[in-house]
């Protein structure tokens, strides 16, 4: 028995890490599985799948902008390219099934493997799909949701909602030596602080205002993730020498040591990072981006807000309100305790290995 897969995620962590963590369990499950990734040189898919130990081909391929820019003068070439090179995969590798996980990446390669007579899965980790998979979902045998809200954008035929994939190594590890890790002073509570992968501006900008009220006047530990781009400029004007119990960082290899260490944690609301903070069963801050298409984060936030496993903030008000939420909540341990419970009853730690088992059962020859 062999399967070949063909992945097609990339663009951010929301969309590469679940496509990961599927791969994973494929492997777990059968460890004869061929794995081949599609995705863009110019992403974080291009390091991150590699790193973890999976094969990528590259396709030509970016958004089509909703504002004129020139940039959309590429877009045509870039479409027929993509599509030429998505060919060439499918005709090479041999697929058996392709998956979409989303990503602008996941548009030509899908619907090539589609119109190729390729079995063609969709893991939809938003609870509003994007345009992507909303448009691949046509031609999909099965569609996968993170959120029972995301069903009613798809055909109502072969779609389960089943949560979203997270890192096989995802668990909650001990507190003490997490808080070691970050040589934390252990009397403190801790916050952290994130903006996805890539970091968000308006999160940092908040951060940047309220550094001091968070670590001098409620005495916590800060862990910031900032994002690669912006650590260079906040790394010169966050003078950290002043803060003894901050952290300042560009991206956090092993995020479930700050999971472990934190006593809430502020997010924007993307899919992956929801889904790994359920697994972990933590409270949660979130901030939606209000720049993602379809507004999908506000989507997301407000399904978690609703079960009562987060607060939510918006744009407008995360640098007024970051301090008064947070204190509020630190005060209230009941309410952080529910909220943690809250977490743990919508998360879905198996989705990766129902999913790799459902593929091999279907599609193994």
């Amino acid at each position: 028995m062999s399967l070949n897969v063909l992945i097609a995620a990339g663009g951010t962590g929301g969309h590469v890490y679940p496509a990961i963590a599927i791969a994973d369990a494929l492997k777990r499950a059968h460890p004869d599985t061929k794995i081949l990734f599609a995705g863009t040189r110019s992403h974080m898919e291009w390091t991150t799948v590699p790193k973890a130990g999976y094969a990528i081909k590259s396709v030509w391929i970016s958004g089509f902008h909703r504002q004129f820019t020139l940039k959309n003068l590429l877009f045509p070439l870039k479409l027929v390219v993509s599509l030429i090179q998505s060919l060439f995969i499918v005709i090479k590798f041999k697929p058996d099934v392709v998956l979409s996980c989303g990503g602008y990446v996941a548009g030509p390669v899908g619907w090539v493997g589609a119109k190729w007579g390729i079995p063609l899965i969709v893991q939809e980790q938003n609870s509003f799909p994007g345009v992507t998979n909303r448009m691949l979902g046509k031609h999909a045998a099965r569609i996968y949701t993170a959120f029972d809200d995301a069903k009613r954008y798809f055909p109502k035929s072969d779609v389960s909602m089943v949560g979203n994939p997270v890192r096989s190594h995802m668990k909650l590890a001990a507190r003490p030596p997490s808080l070691a890790s970050f040589s934390f002073d252990t009397t403190r509570k801790t916050v952290l602080v994130m903006g996805g992968s890539g970091g968000a501006a308006r999160i940092n900008e908040a951060m940047t205002h309220n550094i001091g009220g968070l670590h001098n006047d409620l005495k916590m530990n800060v862990i910031w993730q900032c994002g690669p781009q912006y650590f260079p400029a906040l790394s010169t004007k966050i003078d950290v020498s002043t803060y003894p119990n901050l952290r300042l960082l560009p991206y956090i290899d092993d995020i479930s040591l700050a999971y472990a260490a934190a006593d809430i944690v502020v997010s924007r609301s993307g899919a992956g990072s929801i889904a790994e903070l359920t697994v972990v069963g933590k409270p949660m801050i979130l901030v939606p981006s209000p720049h993602v298409a379809g507004d999908h984060q506000t989507h997301n936030a407000k399904s978690v807000a609703d079960r009562g496993a987060a607060e939510l903030l918006t744009d407008e008000e995360v640098v007024r309100e970051l301090i008064p939420t947070i204190q509020r909540l630190l005060n209230d341990e009941l309410t952080l305790s529910k909220m943690s419970e809250a977490a743990f009853q919508m998360a879905h730690p198996d989705a990766a290995d129902i999913i790799a088992t459902d593929m091999i059962r279907l599609f193994a020859a």
